[in-house]
């Protein structure tokens, strides 16, 4: 049933980002403007089941020199073109000025075959075949963070050609690193502050606030819930929470690795079907560093960050204002939402 809105979901406001200690802007009144922008033309979704020209695909050479086997499920090998290496030599020079800082930065890169089909994504894939690249995210993060030089691994998606996808065959890529990227670390300081402030965890309470509202939430199941969060920067950005307080996928129970793959698909293909195409996206997992130490405030999650805006073609740029300024969005999050929870859960494809 539709809620009834708010004088502000009709009028510019801005919400706050708890979690990175931002405020957005949002604009509802200009959901209505012309587009006389670039629109992009649809990428249609590969429909062979193996591509010989393919360096993902199972016995196919790779670019690097690598070569494939012939791989009945995940698949899991080291970046060929890694951005981060694990020995390096390092640079002894003093930085010449405290506004001229480098140091080095160790690391490993991964990547991960969802499945060998080639034509496959996360949204048409079974859930079983999912928790088994469920599976292989706990495996990788728990195997990587147990180097001595990693201190944190970080699992992303980039979907489709509009977000950069170098190969449509489903992978992800797995990056683990020496530091504690930025992004992770602003979560995690405003999680511990949340907790010495309130004693609680900030994204329970925020779960437990948006189950209760139930305005912004996309799905659920008995272990996870997805939502369009309260300050959502993208149009259709989703949140995957654990409905239980965990910090990373070390912690999850067989249980919830199916639960997780459920949301996953339940996620992915009401994305498909909102514009009835192969939905772009980033999507990735922020869980605890690996280093040791316990961050007891940390509640493990995912982001969805998708950038179509109005159809398949129109897409958000985050220029402007947004680059200068602060993060604006035009379509609510409740709107979004309600747009998302409406749809099918079976693929408009099937």
């Amino acid at each position: 049933m539709p809620v009834s809105p708010r004088p502000l979901d009709l009028v510019p406001h801005r919400r706050y980002n708890p979690l990175l200690r931002q405020w957005i802007l949002v604009s509802p009144q200009r959901t209505q403007r012309p587009w006389q922008g670039e629109t992009t033309a649809r990428t249609a979704a590969p429909s062979i089941a193996y591509d010989p020209a393919c360096y993902l695909c199972p016995t196919n050479a790779r670019m690097g020199g690598g070569h494939n086997p012939d791989y009945p499920s995940v698949y899991a090998f080291d970046n060929d073109y890694p951005a981060l290496l694990p020995e390096i030599q390092p640079d002894s020079a003093p930085n010449p000025s405290p506004l001229l800082v480098a140091e080095p930065e160790r690391g490993r890169c991964r990547v991960l075959c969802f499945h060998p089909n080639h034509s496959l994504t996360l949204a048409r894939m079974a859930v079983p075949e999912i928790a088994t690249v469920v599976d292989a995210w706990a495996f990788e993060t728990a195997t990587l963070g147990e180097l001595p030089y990693i201190n944190h691994v970080q699992i992303f998606e980039n979907r489709g050609a509009m977000m950069g996808a170098s190969n449509p065959h489903p992978h992800c890529q797995i990056w683990a690193t020496e530091h504690i990227p930025d992004e992770s670390l602003r979560e995690l300081a405003a999680q511990q502050s949340y907790q010495d402030e309130r004693h609680g965890c900030l994204l329970c309470d925020y779960a437990a606030a948006e189950l209760e509202q139930g305005q912004r939430i996309v799905c659920r199941n008995d272990l996870f819930v997805a939502v369009v969060p309260y300050w959502a920067v993208w149009p259709f950005e989703t949140l995957v929470l654990p409905l239980r307080h965990l910090g990373s996928f070390a912690d999850l129970t067989a249980a919830e690795h199916t639960a997780l793959a459920a949301i996953l698909k339940a996620v992915t293909t009401r994305y498909d079907n909102l514009f009835q195409v192969s939905f772009p996206y980033s999507m990735g997992f922020h869980q605890s560093p690996t280093h040791g130490q316990a961050h007891d405030a940390m509640h493990f999650h995912a982001h969805f960050y998708p950038p179509l805006l109005r159809s398949a073609e129109i897409r958000k740029f985050m220029v402007g204002f947004e680059l200068l300024g602060q993060p604006q969005r035009d379509l609510t999050p409740e709107t979004a939402a309600e747009r998302l929870r409406a749809l099918p859960e079976k693929h408009y494809a099937d």
